[in-house]
């Protein structure tokens, strides 16, 4: 086994830092990850983990594989987290956010502050606001979950539960609203419960203060709130099927424009609201950067699963021997998937929306205080008024660019149905 002369110097210079590491033998470095971005205040290094990439960064009161040996590659991970065991990649942890042994954690993920998992979660392309806490045993990829006011009154997943993201047909253009972004970072809805043993066939839309029943599996959108909801009984039904025809075109494609837009209202936020938070916190410009390119990343993902689909569908109508009106949105899809891409390309929105944005900004600053630095604290104490001017604003945002995208296939009448 080649020995590693640069693994040994950054070890001690973890030491010297006053990082604790119980067992340093049994620690793995890469060659390029920078010391200087792992903070010498609280930190722990527990035995067996390996830490790789230029962009981790390791933030004050960390703890790292408590509960079984964790491999953190390319993830910044703020004040106070605790990463109990398992492997994150490309992934940001905010301010006491944990994930228990088992964890599977990979790309485009966000976890806000106080979100947690119990052990064996797989996320993916995941964005969890504050305070959503999942159970044990749960595949939660491609959706954001918002929703609840505090730890104590949080949104939550059962045990065992699956978000289904994949189609019938095999594409992934299901992302999932649980709550939406608007509303989810005032901090001040209802939370939502997703009994343990169901699952969402994805893409969905649920909203806030909805409680599901234990093994039900959601394949309808439930846009009402404060309801209780057992699912569908099922007959067993078999039916012909037609590989290709996508009958629910446009329904899919709505809700990954839906979902993009809540994703630039989310990146939005983070720009003009949350950055000075970050700022204020030892290696908060790093995190906030890391933030802003999962963001990227993720609509980078719902563009390139619509491309995929619009590929597919192209191929299907190819085959057909005759045109067919029903078919005149599918062409348009096919047919202006970059155009659809250009309009989310870009975070900013139009002269309305920015309008509201200074309006709101502005008193905001009115309820600053210079040296504030708990951004929950911050957000909970805003006035209904400000946090509803707030409201208005992002969901100008989302309005805008639906309704740019939808301008590229008025036969789908997306957005009108």
């Amino acid at each position: 086994m080649e020995l590693r002369p640069d693994l040994y110097d950054k070890i001690k210079q973890l030491i010297r830092k006053n990082v604790n590491i119980p067992n340093p033998l049994t620690l793995d470095i890469g060659i390029e990850v920078n010391i200087e971005q792992i903070s010498g205040k609280g930190v722990t290094i527990y035995p067996g983990c390996r830490i790789y990439g230029n962009k981790t960064v390791i933030s004050e009161g960390v703890k790292i594989g408590f509960e079984s040996p964790a491999t953190i590659d390319d993830c910044q991970i703020g004040h106070g987290v605790e990463l109990k065991g398992g492997y994150f990649n490309k992934a940001v942890f905010l301010e006491g956010s944990s994930m228990g042994l088992g964890a599977h954690v990979r790309e485009g993920c966000i976890v806000e502050e106080q979100a947690s998992g119990a052990h064996c979660v797989g996320l993916k392309q995941t964005i969890l606001f504050p305070f959503v806490t999942l159970g044990s045993l749960i595949n939660f990829c491609d959706c954001l979950m918002a929703g609840g006011r505090s730890r104590k009154d949080h949104s939550e997943v059962g045990s065992s539960y699956i978000h289904f993201n994949f189609t019938p047909a095999g594409d992934k253009t299901t992302p999932s609203l649980i709550g939406e972004v608007p509303r989810g970072v005032m901090l001040n809805q209802p939370a939502i419960f997703l009994g343990g043993q169901g699952g969402i066939v994805g893409p969905r839309r649920i909203g806030y203060g909805n409680i599901v029943a234990a093994g039900a599996i959601l394949r309808k959108d439930i846009l009402h709130e404060n309801r209780l909801i057992f699912g569908e009984e099922t007959s067993g039904t078999i039916m012909d099927t037609s590989p290709g025809s996508y009958p629910a075109i446009s329904s899919v494609v709505e809700k990954n424009i839906l979902y993009m837009a809540n994703l630039i209202a989310l990146e939005r936020w983070y720009k003009h609201v949350r950055r000075p938070f970050f700022e204020r916190r030892e290696f908060g410009d790093l995190i906030y950067a890391g933030v802003i390119d999962k963001l990227a990343l993720a609509r980078s993902e719902r563009i390139k699963r619509l491309k995929d689909m619009a590929d597919k569908v192209k191929v299907s109508l190819g085959k057909k021997s005759g045109k067919k009106q029903s078919d005149a949105g599918k062409h348009e899809f096919c047919n202006n998937i970059d155009g659809i891409r250009e309009v989310f390309s870009h975070s900013e929105a139009g002269d309305q929306s920015l309008e509201i944005q200074d309006r709101f900004l502005t008193r905001l600053d009115r309820h600053k205080k210079g040296t504030e630095k708990d951004y929950i604290k911050f957000i909970k104490g805003l006035p209904a008024d400000v946090s509803g001017i707030g409201v208005q604003w992002l969901e100008s945002i989302i309005r805008q660019l639906c309704s740019k995208a939808a301008n590229y296939m008025p036969s789908l009448h997306l957005f009108n149905r």
